[in-house]
């Protein structure tokens, strides 16, 4: 979050310890995560990425994208990269409307086939499995993940000439 800075403003170290010492460590709240990237980015162009926002619980989506938004309202140079199954482009476009352009994005089989080849040639039981079970795998493994991921949206700020 802080990277790119020459020293961790004071507000986010406090922050920081503050959860730390609390009772069982809790993590931030969205709410102090939100104020940390406005201090980071205030006056200053910064970027924020966020990978698999699909995964994350259902209920906290909402939050996330609703806190981006303010965000990107309060930080006019804060870009925001966003990565997750097309399925959840729909809610992003909803809470976040015509500030959102999206891409599809997704693995080359080939690329695939390359890295499984490259796991498979490094396993220490390969007496454990035939040429044709390792087949069937790159085959199956293959195809599947091709289907499965695709989907990257970037979120800019709207807000040009009038803010």
């Amino acid at each position: 979050m802080v990277f790119g800075l020459e020293e961790i403003p004071e507000e986010i170290l406090k922050a920081y310890q503050d959860r730390k010492n609390a009772v069982g460590g809790q993590g931030l709240q969205i709410s102090d995560i939100l104020n940390m990237l406005q201090t980071t980015s205030a006056g200053k162009r910064a970027f924020v990425c966020i990978d698999a926002l699909d995964e994350c619980a259902a209920g906290h989506v909402a939050r996330i994208l609703d806190s981006l938004g303010q965000l990107l309202h309060r930080s006019p140079g804060t870009r925001i990269f966003v990565t997750g199954r097309p399925h959840i482009l729909p809610e992003i476009r909803a809470r976040l409307g015509e500030r959102v352009t999206s891409i599809s994005i997704g693995p080359k089989r080939d690329d695939i086939i390359t890295y499984l080849n490259s796991r498979l040639a490094t396993d220490t039981t390969s007496d454990a499995m035939d040429s044709s079970l390792e087949a069937d795998i790159l085959e199956k493994i293959a195809s599947d993940i091709s289907e499965m991921y695709v989907g990257a949206t970037t979120l800019q700020n709207s807000c040009q000439a009038t803010c």
